[in-house]
């Protein structure tokens, strides 16, 4: 078990204490203010924070460290900034002891003579490193404020929560990416990693959170950056010997969000210093947000200290955008742009580009970009003959299958209840219309169309038939509805 060892200076006795240990965490909370403005915030969470105030007596006050080394780390790099803190905030007697946490498996341990009572006030000496130390301060302030005030957010402003649709490919990155939006750093979804395929959307949800982040002024240090750039530049700072400027800008970034971390599978020194970064931040509760092409899991190359670290928050996947979603982020571009389209056009595409959202957006773009050249109408026609290159379909022989899984589709029933007996309302009306399509837009015989849809004769045909082109004709909503079904299934038959 550690033990506490008190070491001794001349003059102290914690019996006469005057000022209870409340009073010393105040005035160590005081002199905590200074010594930031003066150390990068590294530095200070590093040495500083793990420091905890013991009592305050008179003008002395007693603060404990973790250990041996971590004393003379301070004594020897942060002395000046402690005595000038402790002279402001107690006065020009100000003495400070340490207590040091020491571990008996380390060996016996000793009392360590620390500076005498007048150690806190200034000599000749101390001035000058004093003025040293504030210049050089001073120099890594500017030179970290430089650093900040080049760098970019690199985020695109059209990639905002607004115009990225939610699904059922995306709910649940959606979700928490938006509790992220509000509260970066302070939820259970750090690191949020986001994986799945080319242009499903990855990219466009990471950089809507930055957005968000820097629309409502949680925090203007929000960082988007590729893996590959992040590689590079790490390269880069450690050929021009600027490595540590690299280190401290990384780590002071409030929402830091890298793209496609499969690239850093196999750089381990790259890797390395990713390592070093995430820990740094998470444990500052910084918001980290990663995208992947796979689960983390298997990307091989990445350590296994990386992998358990980004599996700490939350990872989820982003699918292909069902038929719905397709319609609707077509819509949304649509909308964006300020135009309107031809339903069957957005059937069309949405019905012929499945992979994923970027070649959707393609098609609307070429699309867009034809028409004005040409200022043709865009209809299934023209939409056809632009986006050949980027929709490859077979023309295909109507059957009657198609008409099947059009009608099923539109009046969500299921071909058992197409073929079956029932004679609900629904199910009747969709039979005798997919009846009526048959006939009407094949070459099938009256027989086969009734053996198809449940071995029905042909005299059942034709009084479905007889049925349906009589409400066409005496209504117009039912031709618009038989209409709609003839366009989806020439889209379909493509």
């Amino acid at each position: 078990m550690p033990e506490l060892l008190q070491i001794d200076s001349p003059g102290y006795c914690s019996e006469t204490a005057q000022h209870s240990d409340s009073f010393a965490e105040k005035v160590w909370r005081a002199c905590l203010g200074l010594i930031q403005e003066n150390i990068n915030s590294l530095a200070f969470k590093t040495w500083f924070i793990p420091i905890k105030p013991l009592s305050f007596s008179g003008s002395e006050l007693t603060i404990e460290v973790p250990s041996q080394f971590f004393y003379e780390w301070i004594e020897e790099n942060y002395s000046t900034h402690v005595k000038q803190a402790l002279r402001q905030v107690i006065g020009p007697e100000a003495k400070l002891m340490y207590s040091i946490v020491m571990d008996r498996s380390q060996g016996q341990p000793v009392t360590i003579a620390l500076p005498h009572q007048n150690a806190a006030q200034p000599s000749e000496r101390d001035n000058r490193q004093q003025e040293a130390d504030q210049r050089a301060a001073a120099f890594d302030r500017d030179r970290l404020e430089r650093s900040r005030s080049r760098f970019e957010s690199n985020l695109n402003p059209k990639y905002t929560f607004s115009t990225l649709i939610r699904g059922d490919c995306n709910s649940l990155a959606f979700a928490a990416s938006k509790s992220i939006a509000q509260n970066p750093g302070q939820n259970a979804f750090n690191p949020l990693v986001i994986y799945g395929g080319v242009g499903l959307g990855k990219t466009h949800m990471m950089q809507a959170i930055g957005n968000s982040v820097l629309e409502n002024r949680i925090s203007s240090a929000v960082l988007y950056v590729s893996s590959e750039k992040f590689a590079i530049d790490f390269v880069n700072a450690i050929q021009n010997g600027n490595i540590q400027e690299f280190s401290s800008f990384y780590r002071n970034i409030d929402v830091l969000i890298i793209d496609d971390i499969q690239f850093f599978a196999g750089k381990e020194k790259t890797q390395e210093e990713i390592f070093h970064i995430f820990n740094t931040l998470h444990q500052s509760n910084k918001q980290i947000i990663l995208s992947a092409d796979r689960p983390i899991k298997e990307i091989k190359g990445i350590e296994d200290r990386l992998i358990s670290r980004f599996n700490w928050g939350l990872s989820t996947d982003i699918q292909a955008p069902d038929y719905e979603t397709r319609k609707a982020i077509i819509q949304s571009k649509l909308k964006q742009n300020g135009v309107t389209m031809d339903p069957a056009v957005i059937e069309f595409i949405a019905t012929n580009v499945t992979n994923n959202v970027r070649e959707l957006e393609g098609c609307i773009v070429k699309l867009l970009a034809a028409h004005s050249l040409d200022n043709q109408e865009i209809d299934l026609q023209f939409t056809k003959s632009t986006l050949k290159d980027i929709i490859r379909y077979n023309t295909k022989q109507l059957t009657l299958d198609t008409i099947e899984k059009a009608v099923c589709a539109y009046f969500s029933i299921t071909p058992n209840d197409l073929k079956g007996k029932s004679k609900k309302k629904e199910i009747a009306l969709g039979r005798q219309i997919a009846m009526y399509l048959a006939k009407d837009l094949t070459s099938s015989s009256l027989k086969t169309i009734g053996l198809h849809f449940g071995g029905r004769d042909h005299s059942t045909v034709i009084h479905a038939v007889n049925t349906i082109e009589k409400k066409i004709g005496a209504s117009n909503e039912e031709r618009k509805k038989i209409e709609e079904l003839k366009k989806r299934i020439e889209i379909m038959s493509m």
